[in-house]
C-alpha cells in the first residue's frame, strides 16, 4: 500500500483550514485518513502550522510520501530537514498572544478617573426651542391659509 502524507480540506468556501494526515494515495482528498499528525491554516496571519513532528518523522522513515504542499510544510518546520539530515531552517514566525481584555479595561477606567463621572459627554438637547420651532411652524401655516 502506497503511503501518501498529504492536506484534508476543512472550513467553509473562502476560508480553508487544512489537517495534515497521512492516508493511503488512492483515498479521496477528504476522505479517510490512517493519522493526523498537523494543522495549516493559512488564513490567519502568519499562518498557523502545527505538526507533530514525533509522527512526521516516523512516518517518513516507514516510507510515507509527503506531497508538494506538505513538503513544504515540513521544510518550513523543519522536519523535512531533520529526515534528511540538513541544518535547521530559521524558525517561524509566531503570532504574539492576544492582550487580555479584562485588563485592557480596567487600565482604561483607571486612567478615566480624572473626568467627572456621571455627566454625559454630549450636552442635552434644549427641548423648548423644538417646541417653540415648532408652534412658529403652525402658525405661520394657519396665517398663509387665511
Amino acid at each position: 500500500m502506497a503511503v501518501k502524507i498529504k492536506l484534508k480540506r476543512l472550513g467553509k468556501i473562502r476560508s480553508p483550514h487544512y489537517r495534515i494526515v497521512v492516508a493511503d494515495s488512492r483515498t479521496r482528498r477528504d476522505g479517510r485518513a490512517i493519522e493526523e499528525i498537523g494543522l495549516y491554516h493559512p488564513v490567519q496571519n502568519p499562518s498557523r502550522i502545527e505538526v507533530d513532528s514525533e509522527r512526521a518523522q516516523y512516518w517518513l522513515g516507514v516510507g510515507a510520501q509527503p506531497t508538494e504542499p506538505v513538503m513544504a510544510i515540513l521544510k518550513v518546520t523543519g522536519d523535512w530537514q531533520k529526515f534528511k539530515g540538513l541544518p535547521a531552517p530559521a524558525p517561524m514566525l509566531v503570532a504574539e498572544p492576544k492582550a487580555d481584555k479584562r485588563a485592557l479595561f480596567e487600565a482604561a477606567a483607571k486612567n478615566s478617573g480624572d473626568e467627572p463621572k456621571g455627566e454625559a459627554i454630549t450636552p442635552k438637547a434644549k427641548k423648548s426651542e423644538k417646541k417653540d420651532e415648532a408652534a412658529e411652524a403652525t402658525a405661520s401655516t394657519e396665517s398663509t391659509e387665511a
